[in-house]
């Protein structure tokens, strides 16, 4: 049943409700409660830290995968080799909020014990936003940084100098914990803008930095289409639907960072670096954990690192009144107003959150709670 279009105008929600729906949606489409909690948690999250490219509007899309076989439900990491210091570990195309938490979970506790710790995961389900894993870790006080690529059908991006899909959006995300407030936090694809992002855009959300795509001539561009090949909202669209491609950031140095992470997340763990013949979506994460106490016996890290954040906010701005930040510090502030406000969704991205509702089987007063919980 579709919905009438003056059910779904744009939205804030708050983060509560907009968790348990999502939840709902999880576990109604086969998923166990603890799982379908968590992976409502972390979609949550991106929204309020302000990236919606990894928020909610993957619900549509993951729960495609889970109705097709691309992402399984219920899965633990399976150990492949491991040592004091080490693991390899497999997904088993579980769900990435899922896999992701227990890897890094792994490279805490092998951390506490040997100072420093390497986990390589491979054969992920969507690992969605990278800062979670390093979030994860500061929260432990241990530093933590994450080099991810994708195989199958995240082939996104041309190298610099092309104009042909040959890699993914192959974020980096390092975390550093402070002794007083949130971390030091850098999560960014090594492309100009994360697929998601190009979604959003899409679906009504921020539109694209110029020149963020380029088309099959090697025209720059704006137009979604160049990606999926149609410029509907409605979900899953196929990320390989259109001729053109995302452009790396920072001409060669994004693209020169991105192929390590080919190499890093996807030949070192075994799961493969880019390629176009897998029907599936798998994320590969090498994570590197350091415990700043085992480095830091003298105690100069703190002061150090509260000295420099000074040092570097006290650049005169750009523009007049304007200001500096440090990394994280925009992620902080989104999550504080929107925690206290409501989440804002771009309406197509609330109708086809509540599309997918009502396809895996929500019934009209469920529905009609969801819509009176939003604004």
């Amino acid at each position: 049943m579709a919905l009438a279009e003056e059910e779904w105008g744009a939205v804030i929600i708050q983060a509560e409700p907009l968790r348990d729906l999502v939840a709902e949606i999880f576990a109604a489409a086969g998923c166990s409660a603890e799982e379908s909690a968590r992976v409502a948690r972390y979609l949550v999250e991106s929204n309020l830290t302000g990236h919606e490219s990894h928020g909610v509007i993957r619900v549509p899309r993951y729960i495609h995968w889970l109705r097709e076989g691309k992402v399984r439900p219920g899965q633990s990491i399976e150990i492949i080799t491991e040592n004091a210091v080490l693991a390899v570990v497999d997904g088993c195309l579980g769900f990435g909020q899922t896999i992701g938490e227990q890897a890094v979970r792994l490279g805490i506790d092998k951390v506490a014990a040997s100072g420093v710790s390497v986990i390589a995961l491979r054969n992920s389900g969507h690992l969605g936003r990278i800062g979670d894993w390093a979030e994860m870790a500061a929260a432990a006080g241990v530093i933590a940084l994450h080099f991810v690529n994708t195989t199958g059908i995240g082939l996104l991006v041309a190298p610099f100098g092309g104009i042909e899909r040959r890699m993914s959006t192959n974020p980096v995300a390092i975390g550093v914990p402070m002794a007083d407030g949130p971390p030091l936090m850098l999560d960014c694809a090594t492309s100009i803008v994360a697929e998601g992002k190009i979604l959003n855009a899409m679906s009504g959300g921020n539109p694209l930095p110029e020149g963020a795509l380029i088309d099959a001539d090697g025209t720059p561009s704006t137009d979604p289409a160049l990606i999926y090949g149609s410029t509907e909202t409605t979900q899953p669209l196929d990320l390989r639907g259109g001729r053109g491609a995302i452009r790396a950031m920072g001409e060669h140095k994004g693209s020169g960072l991105a192929f390590m992470c080919e190499v890093l997340a996807g030949a070192l763990t075994g799961s493969g670096c880019a390629r176009e013949d897998v029907d599936c979506l798998a994320n590969a994460m090498l994570s590197v954990y350091l415990d700043p106490k085992t480095f830091d016996v003298a105690g100069f890290l703190g002061p150090e690192l509260e000295r420099y954040v000074r040092y570097f906010k006290s650049a005169k701005p750009m523009t007049p009144g304007g200001e500096v930040l440090c990394p994280g510090e925009v992620e902080h502030r989104n999550r504080v107003d929107r925690l206290a406000h409501g989440v804002p969704l771009p309406d197509a991205t609330w109708r086809d959150i509540l599309e997918t509702a009502r396809d895996v089987g929500f019934d009209q007063p469920r529905i009609d709670r969801a819509l009176d919980a939003a604004q």
